[in-house]
C-alpha cells in the first residue's frame, strides 16, 4: 500500500442541528491509497461528518475541501428495497445512470466480478442476502471508476464471516483502484485489522492514529472501556518500529517489547 496525494480536507468541521452541537471542530484529511475508519459510540456524529464529506449536508462552520474532478464511489448505511417492484440486480446497477449514458452489461458484469457477484446479475434484487446486497452496492459504487470510496457501514446486516470477507475485498480493491477509502463501522473487533488508520469520534475527534495505537488511548479507552479496548487491539504487525499514543512511528530500540 502507498499513500499518495490528498484527496479530502476537512477542517474544523462543526455542525448544529436543532440548537444541539453534533459535530464540533472536527479534522479529517484522507490520501489516495489510504483506508480511514471512522468510529465512535452512536450518536457521535459519524454518519454527518460522511454527508459532509460527500457534500450532502452543509456544514455549520469549518472548510471542505476535495480534490479537483475527484469521482467518488458511496455505499450507503441503509438501503430498502421496494419488494412489490420487479427489478433484478442489472436493473439496479443501470439506476445510477438514468440521466446519462447507461452502463452496459459487460461494464456491470465487470463490476460484479471485482466484487464476486457476477453470478447475481439476473437474480431479483430483492431476492438478495445482506451479504449479496452489499457486494452488489459496493459493484454499483465502483461502476464509477472512484478514486474515493466512501462506505457507511459496508458490513451490515452480514454475519461475522462474511464481515472479514467484506474487509478483505475492500482492501484488495483499494490496492486494484489505487483509491482513498473512508469508511464507517461499528464492527470494532474486525475493523481495528481491516484499517489504516482509525479516527474515533464522538462529536469531537477523540483520538486518531494507527488502530493500536488508538485502542491504548485514554479516551478510547474511556468511550468503550478498558477491557473491552484490550480485546479490540487485534492490530499486529512485525516489523523495526512501534506507534506512539498518535499514530507515530519510533523506530525500536533493544528495549522494546512487541511483535
Amino acid at each position: 500500500m502507498s499513500v499518495g496525494n490528498l484527496l479530502l480536507d476537512l477542517n474544523k468541521i462543526r455542525w448544529q442541528h436543532e440548537g444541539r452541537t453534533v459535530l464540533d471542530g472536527v479534522d479529517l484529511k484522507l490520501h489516495r491509497g489510504e483506508i480511514l475508519t471512522i468510529i465512535g459510540p452512536n450518536g457521535a456524529g459519524k454518519s454527518c461528518l460522511i454527508r459532509i464529506a460527500l457534500g450532502l449536508l452543509k456544514p455549520s462552520g469549518g472548510q471542505r475541501w476535495i480534490a479537483p474532478n475527484l469521482r467518488v464511489g458511496y455505499l450507503p448505511q441503509t438501503l430498502k428495497l421496494n419488494p412489490y417492484l420487479p427489478m433484478t440486480v442489472a436493473d439496479f446497477l443501470a439506476l445510477p445512470a438514468a440521466l446519462g449514458k447507461p452502463f452496459s452489461q459487460p461494464l456491470m458484469l465487470s463490476a460484479l466480478a471485482e466484487v464476486g457477484a457476477e453470478h447475481l446479475l439476473r437474480l431479483p434484487a430483492q431476492s438478495l442476502s445482506g451479504g449479496e446486497l452489499q457486494r452488489v452496492l459496493l459493484a454499483r459504487a465502483l461502476l464509477r471508476q472512484p478514486d474515493l470510496l466512501v462506505l457507511d457501514e459496508p458490513v451490515q446486516g452480514v454475519d461475522l464471516a462474511g464481515q472479514a470477507e467484506l474487509y478483505a475485498l475492500i482492501a484488495s480493491l483499494r490496492d486494484r483502484y489505487h483509491c482513498g477509502v473512508l469508511m464507517v463501522s461499528h464492527d470494532l473487533h474486525v475493523v481495528m485489522a481491516a484499517t489504516d488508520r482509525v479516527l474515533c469520534l464522538n462529536g469531537h475527534v477523540c483520538c486518531t492514529g494507527h488502530p493500536e495505537a488508538v485502542s491504548r488511548h485514554p479516551e478510547y479507552q474511556r468511550l468503550f472501556g478498558v477491557r473491552e479496548s484490550r480485546d479490540l487491539a487485534i492490530y499486529t504487525h512485525h516489523h523495526d518500529h512501534h506507534h506512539t499514543l498518535h499514530g507515530d512511528a519510533t523506530r525500536c530500540n533493544e528495549s522494546c517489547q512487541h511483535d
